[in-house]
């Protein structure tokens, strides 16, 4: 029987549903600060819903729903159609991309090794009855296609799948064979593949149906499917409650799936998975190999989700926080006593010592520096653009941005950018990111600290917009104190949870979220909540026909 033929109209789907990114809304530049000369501060404006995106699962979301649905040991093979990144966040790719000819032909084998694994040896609990009993694939391809697809299939959709399962039968003779190709239909659906939000009512702006919630808020808090409890509150009308809903959020949060959402975000919002490809020249490197970018970012990640979900901490002290999360090899990279034998486990780094937070990380020292050195410009561009949410434009494609050599006039880097700021196509945009990324030089490009550079003491303070720091914890310091910190994290959170940028009509819901993250004492996990709980990820607008 031939494996073609079984996408269920995912090509008209991707012409005819393409995609709405919405309008981006830059961050209000006193986002977090008082209005001087105020005597109150002024309402935000009400909500204007901004369009549903057509949001496809990221590879990691692909694996995840996979493993909850059928197992941990089902393998899903790849290639996958690549994530793409828009606005700093490959979430917002996948509400802005479709699939490929070859993505098609990639989900296509993917789904039928899945299904001949399912249909080879089922998980305990994945199937409702035994396969060799009379009728069971006809009664678990329902059941299955429920959770595949985050809602009951229709009449029509469930006779679709069981006349492919029952041609199957047969034609090669088997109910293994009925399911293997029924469940392959199901995973290559764009019911699958995506994640569609049509509203439940016609009309400019429209709420979303109970079950698109419950799965907007899964992949949200989980990123991942809904499981069948939630599926079912949606369904039994639950979730239309404003306390079924706190109740649902709460028990999300609380649920261990909830680090593995802390995570996926995190690694999406600060471009972890590039660390994947982190090299360095083992010639200048010697401490060099390649685990250490995927140990770095396992560091960091497993300090995030300590911070936000086992103590509830306040966001800002992931930037001046000493304690975090090492194995042996990011110990002695760092020169501190391991805190285990064996894989990671928590440390506190020493009180005087001269690294704390995210910013004293070999994630990012080591990710946002050349591959025989550091760079002043790609770690201030990072805080800059990503925590702080600012804007720098590409450099000219005709300006020369390399720096001069070292030498004995221009020992340490930063008295080579103070040449290379003299140029005046290149002054404007190094103004912004090079001071601040020079209060990081005692870190090398791997992430080691050092005190000085070409036998040159190394001098490490600056000002961030006004604020001087000393050295690297200075400017740890006075990020974390930084207005935009939390606004642009609030931003970020946003645009993930729906899939898009915020609109212009989403600027007083981001003003609200803002205040409550606030008023929690910045408690990321109480930010979660606030934006699953909002207006704006429980309504839509529906886009004209332009």
């Amino acid at each position: 029987m031939a494996r073609h033929g079984w996408c269920f109209g995912l090509l008209w789907m991707l012409g005819a549903c393409g995609p709405s990114a919405g309008t981006d809304v830059p961050l209000p530049p006193d986002a977090g600060e008082a209005a001087p000369d105020a005597a109150a501060p002024t309402p935000a404006p009400p909500l204007e819903p901004g369009p549903a995106a057509m949001v496809r699962l990221t590879r990691a979301q692909y694996q995840h729903v996979i493993a909850d649905v059928f197992g941990p040991d089902v393998v899903v093979p790849g290639p996958l159609e690549p994530d793409v990144a828009l606005d700093g966040l490959w979430a917002i790719g996948a509400g802005s991309s479709t699939i490929s000819p070859r993505g098609v032909e990639g989900y296509e084998a993917a789904a039928f090794a899945i299904a001949e694994q399912v249909a080879a040896a089922p998980a305990p609990g994945v199937l409702p009855c035994g396969l060799g009993q009379p009728g069971c694939v006809e009664a678990a391809l329902p059941v299955l296609g429920h959770r595949l697809w985050r809602r009951p299939l229709t009449a029509d959709e469930q006779a679709a799948v069981l006349a492919i399962a029952r041609d199957a039968t047969a034609e090669l003779g088997s109910p293994r064979d009925g399911l293997t190709f029924g469940l392959a239909a199901l995973l290559q659906s764009p019911w699958f593949l995506f994640r569609p939000t049509l509203g439940a009512t016609d009309g400019p702006t429209r709420p979303v149906t109970d079950a698109e919630y419950a799965t907007r808020l899964a992949f949200f808090l989980w990123d991942s499917t809904p499981s069948a409890g939630l599926l079912a509150a949606a369904e039994a009308g639950d979730l239309a409650r404003p306390s079924g809903r706190r109740a649902w959020v709460e028990a999300l949060l609380d649920d261990p799936r909830a680090a593995r959402g802390v995570r996926a975000f995190f690694n999406d919002y600060l471009k972890l998975r590039e660390l994947d490809a982190l090299t360095k020249d083992p010639a200048v490197f010697a401490r060099y190999s390649p685990e250490l970018g995927p140990m770095a970012r396992e560091e960091t990640l497993a300090t995030l989700a300590w911070l936000v979900l086992d103590v509830e901490g306040d966001y800002r002290a992931a930037f001046t926080d000493q304690t975090t999360f090492l194995n042996r090899k990011l110990a002695a990279l760092y020169g501190v006593p391991a805190p285990a034998a064996e894989g990671f486990a928590r440390a506190d780094l020493p009180a005087d010592g001269p690294r704390a937070g995210l910013l004293g990380q070999a994630s990012f020292l080591a990710q946002h520096a050349h591959p025989v050195s550091s760079s002043a410009t790609l770690r201030g561009r990072f805080i800059r653009e990503t925590l702080l949410c600012g804007t720098i434009p590409a450099p000219p494609a005709d300006v020369d941005t390399s720096l001069p050599e070292p030498s004995g006039d221009l020992p340490t880097l930063r008295d080579r950018v103070a040449v290379h700021m003299t140029a005046p196509s290149c002054a404007g945009c190094h103004q912004v990111m090079d001071p601040i990324g020079l209060g990081l030089e005692q870190f090398d490009g791997l992430g080691r600290f050092r005190e000085t550079e070409n036998d040159t003491p190394i001098d490490a303070s600056g000002a961030l917009d006004g604020v001087p720091f000393a050295d690297a914890r200075g400017l740890g310091e006075a990020i974390a104190a930084h207005p935009k910190l939390t606004a642009c994290l609030t931003r970020k959170l946003y645009s993930y949870a729906l899939g898009r940028a915020p609109t212009v009509g989403e600027a007083g819901e981001l003003v609200r979220l803002e205040a409550a993250f606030a008023a929690s004492g910045y408690r990321v996990k109480a930010l979660l909540a606030a934006i699953a709980l909002s207006d704006g990820l429980r309504t839509i607008a529906v886009p004209g026909e332009d």
